[in-house]
């Protein structure tokens, strides 16, 4: 009789993941046992501890070079500083969740079930406190970005990718105002997100069927099997080329590449603000994590044949993101196609042939996260009796009516248009520097002429602040609670640093560019 031999598993390694599910799992015992009037209190506090023991066990992981729980999870460099990102950007989306002064009650719906447009949602619109289910909900999607950044093998990743994914469709439906058009988003973000599910599983099972008959090995999706069986496989490469097509279908659309891209404007303007920083910040984060573990180790000796078709659809990303940016009239929208074009400067990086390509994919991500959360926190200030003014011709003179908020603003949106002493410039300087040595000038050239064309819009926004004189319909900017300018000021503070001093961070990024294979 054989004997079952366990898998070896470092826990100490794993615990930042261990952590949050845990975590989550405490905060639904929490809704079922605390008292309802202290249940904001405890699942925020609960939240932002986790987070904060969760960042401080990669810290301490900061040397682990290691694969672990039977060949499933990856703790390396990049495991390490894209997990250290999603949970830094985490806190910051926390506290933007958690905020119940700038709308009474909190920006989210005190009673999911109650029927949209309905007179007792319009009562619970005025002032209940909101669901504080979002917390646990928010803490299962970190632990699964957690898992999807440090995947080792495609199944592994599907399942993280399903844990991230079904709390953020739930999230997305729970805006306080505007019911119907969040769940609109949500039912959007649902269906695409199953579709794309679908595809990449399928993709998992071609990949399967490629890895069979590699001599001395079982076939396999791990990705030391399947970096095998690109060299060795006596399969068919069709297999392999359709195999990897339809797994980069299933990660360009949580991306938002095009042309995977068409949920992300209508989701980002639906779901509840703090939902959609969080989604721009830390999803971007762990798309690019498991973008670049699979095409740069499961996938690395195919680079000749997928890099022109990626970088296809990178030009075609930041083309559609900085076209379309231009058309928009809501502000919400319009930071959603600025994604997008941003998601076509990370596939630069992601093709960018070298470490240093690596480690600036990773400082963009972390860049961009820290001023699109910013972002959103000022779209959340800016408001009328009906909740976030959001229409562009809203925010005509508000840099007259609410200099200082109009200023950050401005500084983020410059930040965006990759303006010199801000980290939106250093980041792509990070990106398109290695892709230019790399020989991928196409790409450079197409970045640098889409970041021309996206400068209108935001300087248009600008415009519209600044030169513009104040209207009765111009909203007022409401006075931030603690939470929301702790947010804010972070990620002002961050786009500053970044772009004046990004030796620092650069230098961590590129100390941890390095797969274990």
């Amino acid at each position: 009789m054989t004997e079952l031999k366990l898998p070896s598993i470092d826990y100490a390694a794993i615990s930042p993941i261990l952590i949050m599910l845990g975590t989550a799992l405490l905060g639904v015992l929490v809704e079922a046992l605390v008292p309802r009037r202290w249940r904001h209190v405890v699942q925020l506090t609960l939240a932002l501890l986790a987070v904060l023991a969760a960042l401080t066990m990669v810290v301490l992981s900061a040397d682990e070079r290691i694969i672990t729980a039977g060949q499933a999870l990856a703790i390396d460099g990049p495991t390490l500083f894209l997990q250290g990102a999603i949970l830094v950007l985490a806190a910051m989306a926390l506290l933007l969740i958690g905020d119940r002064s700038v709308e009474r009650g909190g920006a989210f719906v005190a009673q999911a079930a109650v029927t949209a447009e309905s007179a007792d949602d319009r009562r619970q619109a005025e002032g209940r406190n909101g669901l504080t289910e979002v917390y646990p909900l928010t803490t299962f999607a970190i632990g699964g970005m957690l898992i999807f950044v440090a995947a080792n093998d495609l199944l592994t990743m599907f399942i993280a990718l399903e844990v991230f994914s079904l709390p953020l469709y739930l999230l997305c439906a729970l805006a306080r105002r505007r019911r119907l058009l969040s769940q609109e988003a949500a039912m959007k973000y649902f269906l695409l997100g199953a579709y794309a599910s679908a595809f990449f599983l399928f993709g998992v099972a071609l990949i399967y069927g490629f890895t069979a008959g590699i001599p001395g090995r079982s076939a396999g999706v791990d990705f030391a099997t399947i970096h095998a069986a690109v060299g060795e496989s006596p399969a068919s490469p069709v297999l392999l080329f359709a195999g990897m097509a339809l797994l980069a279908i299933g990660l360009l659309f949580k991306a938002a590449a095009a042309p995977f891209h068409v949920w992300t404007p209508d989701v980002y303007q639906g779901a509840p603000t703090p939902v959609t920083g969080f989604m721009a910040a830390c999803t971007k984060v762990a798309a690019f994590g498991a973008l670049l573990r699979v095409f740069q180790v499961a996938f690395a000796d195919a680079n000749w044949d997928f890099t022109p078709v990626l970088g296809a659809v990178a030009v075609l990303t930041m083309l559609v993101g900085a076209v379309l940016a231009v058309t928009q009239t809501d502000i919400k929208r319009l930071l959603a196609y600025s994604s997008i074009a941003n998601a076509g400067y990370l596939l630069v990086g992601v093709l960018a042939p070298s470490r240093d390509g690596l480690a600036g994919t990773m400082f963009y991500l972390v860049a961009y996260g820290f001023s699109v959360l910013a972002a959103f926190a000022v779209v959340t200030l800016v408001r009328d009796d009906d909740g976030e003014a959001t229409h562009l011709s809203r925010w005509a003179g508000l840099g007259r009516r609410s200099p200082f908020f109009a200023a950050l603003f401005t500084f983020i949106l410059l930040a965006f248009a990759g303006i010199p002493l801000t980290s939106g410039f250093t980041s792509k300087f990070a990106i398109f520097g290695p892709a230019l040595e790399g020989g991928q000038a196409w790409l450079v050239i197409a970045g640098v002429l889409t970041s021309m064309i996206l400068a209108f819009p935001y300087l248009r926004v600008v415009v519209m602040m600044w030169l513009s004189e104040p209207g009765e319909s111009t909203p007022t900017v409401m006075v931030p609670g603690g939470l929301t300018s702790a947010a804010l000021m972070i990620g002002v503070l961050a786009t500053l640093v970044l772009g004046v001093a990004p030796a620092p961070l650069l230098d961590l990024a590129a100390g941890a560019a390095e797969f274990v294979r």
